[in-house]
């Protein structure tokens, strides 16, 4: 049995890429305890007690969400979605590959905490050898539990805005992946019209964790505000990139070091993914991991992504990219969403390119206030941060661009599913 201080939680026993069986995932974790009568009620009061937040970006108690479902008549259903839209994110893909029973079990502790007789796995299929892996361990699963609960694997679209709740509920009765109005929330009427808990399958790890090991175990590790462990995925200009499991509360330093370093000066950090928040680089040695930070105030650590932007590389080139392909991922139901977005990405684009007018940054500026809190998901709000946040972490190179030059030494190198319009 690991100690209360010890790292990795998550990914423990894993060896490079290799896959944790079943009876390797039992000697590692052992089995979950047994869920006798009344469990369900005394696994909310132990998750309550933990503080576990969600691990999808919204970091919302899924405490309130357990119980949210449980409170409801009917027999409910559980998803766990994988389906990792965010394209600099690998977190939830290393997870799902290398200890997929993890997740199972906290699909079936979820599963127990609600009444839910039913668990989907819900993660997309371009990722063939973890769809493999997936649906040996669901096989396996189902065997051996006898359906109870009963569990699939659902291939999810691969669309940015098809991991949102919502869209993850439309998509599983068969209609469009993409966001809706609420109410009707999912916990009142999702999947079939049953009530609904969508978690993302690291927040379920945990849960599997918690399961075994209880609150005290889990808040041993953390921060005050934000207790526990988190999967980060670290990229750009570090020695060793990859996902990381650090302890909420960590300073930036740390986690750096941990992977070798930097390779060259940073010029700038983006925190939380492509709906986060670009944080100047004299910022990150004050910097830790946590909700807490007030650096972090403007967004969040998000889905986990922290990426490195060395000086070399033109951080309006790598953000007009991204501003093109949030865009182009609007699900174009809501006219703020479909025109308003595509409008920023145009303009900052003629930033990038050293072509715009004297008046676009007050402009970009303004479209970016017009967009957030409008349509039916939050896919605008948080282009609208990243935008917002460049503009302030760019402001200077933004000022070269628009006199014709550009201090890159570096292509762009962020990743993106979509070729990039903007040229290095």
């Amino acid at each position: 049995m690991t100690g209360a201080h010890a790292l990795p939680r998550l990914l423990r026993g894993v060896q490079d890429r290799g896959t944790l069986t079943h009876p390797q995932h039992l000697r590692v974790h052992g089995p979950l305890p047994a869920a006798g009568r009344g469990a369900g009620p005394q696994l909310l009061d132990l998750v309550e007690r933990s503080g576990l937040r969600g691990h999808g970006g919204a970091h919302v108690s899924t405490a309130l969400k357990l119980r949210a479902v449980a409170s409801r008549r009917r027999r409910a259903i559980v998803v766990a979605n994988g389906s990792e839209s965010e394209p600099a994110s690998a977190k939830d893909k290393v997870l799902l590959a290398r200890a997929p029973h993890l997740v199972i079990d906290g699909a079936v502790v979820a599963a127990t905490a609600v009444g839910a007789d039913e668990a989907i796995l819900y993660v997309k299929r371009s990722h063939e050898r973890m769809w493999a892996i997936l649906s040996a361990a669901v096989a396996e699963r189902e065997h051996a539990t006898r359906g109870r609960p009963s569990l699939r694997l659902v291939a999810a679209p691969p669309s940015y805005v098809s991991g949102q709740e919502t869209a993850v509920i439309a998509h599983l009765n068969g209609r469009l992946a993409v966001p809706t109005t609420v109410p009707p929330r999912p916990f009142e009427r999702g999947v079939r019209g049953r009530p609904t808990l969508v978690c993302n399958v690291e927040t379920l790890a945990h849960m599997a964790l918690i399961a075994r090991h209880g609150s005290d175990w889990f808040r041993a590790l953390g921060s005050a505000s934000q207790p526990g462990t988190g999967l980060v995925t670290l990229g750009g200009a570090v020695a060793d990139p990859g996902v990381y499991e650090i302890a909420f509360g960590t300073p930036l330093a740390d986690v750096l070091r941990r992977a070798g370093g930097v390779t060259e000066r940073p010029q700038a950090l983006l925190v939380g993914g492509y709906g986060g928040t670009w944080l100047d680089a004299q910022h990150m040695d004050d910097l830790t991991l946590s909700e807490g930070d007030p650096l972090l105030s403007a967004g969040s650590i998000g889905a986990g992504v922290l990426w490195v932007l060395g000086a070399g590389t033109c951080g309006v080139q790598e953000s007009a990219r991204v501003l093109d392909y949030l865009a182009a991922e609007s699900a174009g139901q809501c006219g703020p969403c479909l025109f308003g977005l595509r409008a920023i990405a145009d303009t900052f684009d003629l930033l990038a390119r050293g072509l715009a007018g004297p008046g676009d940054v007050t402009r970009l500026l303004r479209w970016g206030a017009d967009v957030t809190d409008r349509g039916a998901c939050r896919h605008p709000d948080g282009a609208a941060r990243f935008l917002g946040s460049a503009l302030k972490a760019f402001a200077g190179e933004i000022a070269h661009h628009r006199a014709g030059r550009c201090t890159a030494v570096h292509a762009p190198s962020m990743p993106l599913p979509i070729a990039p319009r903007v040229a290095a």
